[in-house]
């Protein structure tokens, strides 16, 4: 087996390649911090400080929806500890708190929100709690956040999602907590198979910052030793810190996977990365940020640069004391939903002809029509590259090219251009992936496109193309 024959052996489970196909969702924080004004609770928060009186999930997963969005994460308990569900095993919750007279539980309405909604519903819950006394007490603090662990994942259906991060900190007791993350793993295999772990966790990984900042080449199969890099105490976040947050992805991190990058490495994961930033400054809710909602069209170019960058994109929507998505945010995801469902609402290649300069037989071009893995395009025999040219009946104005590999085959594109009729280079590329969303900085005005993939491991895949 060659180099290139090793690499695309190593393929997404069934659990992550539904996860990629989630693209875009929501992340949800709120807690205590919603009321004190903090990033960060110290976990001496008064539970009856915590009484969203016009809580209404169902207008959450509304406004999440307009976007596009297809789930949902809520932060079911933070750094303070404070549990959004009447947890048996620490006073700290809602259920000492005035939220629907002392019988509320925010977890569950949400989760029913999301299944009545159609959004996949994910839970966050901190490993590091700011509260609890058995914090860095080793197995009985792993005994109290696995008994949680299991609250959460047997009481509200299914989870798409278990979202960790690597947040470590002392205790009250001045102690730190050394993490039994194995045992976490085993726990939310054994209780909800088919959630993907993220961050700390082996399915999905972190892309390096919370500003919204990806690689130029994002790779899903890279050293199995980056599934250890957030659990690593030493790197975590032990208070809030902009610095952290916003931290720019280092030049030595930015080919991960490579065949470069890759030689010489024994063990390969599939290990796709997730974008995750905020729809304001801050991850809780706070009304000076009001004026300061992220624009549309900066959330847009995270998006495309994002899930049309072999990633997926979690924005945060963080809901008011009230306990509602402020109308400013609404607004904003309804703008960026209106641009999603317009910008790729019409394939122009339902009008057009197709050609390859290579076919294998079976797995001709016109199989990219339908955006599936059921039947897909590959050149004939072990040949690395193709061109592939697209001809409309007359000019037609192109702002955006879509390409999906046949990830169930591994990601095996190295480098594309892409030309119009007059043998001008519109776009170049390394990695496709999942998907790439092409974006033309002027529309191109052609009657013809011609896709050339210059460079791929074994022989390129193509299950979709799209031209908006």
């Amino acid at each position: 087996m060659t180099e290139d024959e090793r690499l695309v052996q190593v393929v997404p489970s069934p659990r992550q390649l539904a996860f990629q196909q989630t693209e875009f969702y929501a992340f949800v924080h709120f807690t205590v911090n919603t009321f004190t004004g903090r990033e960060w609770g110290d976990g001496t928060e008064p539970e009856p400080i915590f009484n969203p009186e016009k809580l209404d999930a169902a207008s959450w997963v509304q406004a999440i929806r307009s976007a596009g969005m297809k789930g949902l994460i809520l932060t079911c308990k933070h750094h303070d500890g404070f549990c959004l569900w009447p947890s048996r095993y620490t006073d700290h919750s809602v259920k000492n708190s005035p939220f629907r007279g002392g019988k509320g539980d925010v977890v569950a309405e949400v989760a029913k929100a999301c299944r009545e909604g159609g959004l996949r519903f994910g839970v966050y819950l901190s490993p590091w709690d700011r509260h609890e006394a058995s914090y860095g007490k080793g197995k009985e603090y792993d005994d109290y956040f696995v008994h949680q662990l299991e609250e959460l994942l047997t009481g509200y259906g299914p989870v798409f999602s278990v979202w960790f991060d690597g947040a470590c900190g002392e205790g009250a007791n001045g102690k730190k907590q050394v993490y039994d993350w194995e045992r976490y793993y085993r726990t939310i295999r054994q209780l909800q198979p088919d959630a993907c772990i993220n961050v700390c966790g082996p399915d999905i990984r972190w892309c390096g910052n919370e500003a919204g900042h990806t690689r130029v080449s994002e790779w899903s199969v890279v050293p199995k030793r980056t599934t250890e890099t957030e659990r690593i105490a030493g790197n975590s976040q032990q208070q809030d810190d902009e610095q952290f947050r916003q931290r720019p992805i280092r030049a030595s991190d930015q080919d991960l996977g490579s065949r470069e990058q890759l030689h010489g490495e024994r063990e390969l994961v599939w290990y796709p990365a997730e974008v995750n930033t905020s729809i304001r400054p801050g991850w809780f809710y706070h009304p000076e940020e009001d004026d300061k909602v992220r624009s549309p069209e900066e959330l847009i170019r995270i998006y495309t640069q994002s899930v049309g960058g072999n990633a997926t994109f979690l924005l945060n929507v963080p809901p008011t004391p009230e306990g509602l998505i402020h109308e400013n945010d609404r607004a904003c995801l309804a703008k960026i939903g209106d641009f999603l469902r317009t910008a790729f609402a019409h394939n122009l290649l339902a009008g057009a002809s197709l050609q390859a300069d290579s076919e294998e037989t079976g797995y001709g071009i016109e199989n990219v029509r339908e955006d599936g893995y059921d039947t897909y395009y590959r050149p004939a025999g072990s040949q690395n590259h193709c061109v592939i040219t697209v001809n409309f009946p007359q000019e037609t104005k192109v702002s955006y090219l879509v390409m999906k590999e046949n990830i169930q085959k591994s990601q095996r594109i190295e480098r594309f251009a892409v030309r119009d009729d007059t043998g001008t280079t519109v776009a170049t590329g390394t990695v496709v992936g999942y998907k790439k969303i092409v974006v033309c900085p002027q529309p191109v005005h052609t009657k013809r496109l011609k896709i050339d993939i210059q460079d791929a491991r074994v022989y390129p895949t193509l299950s979709f193309i799209g031209v908006y």
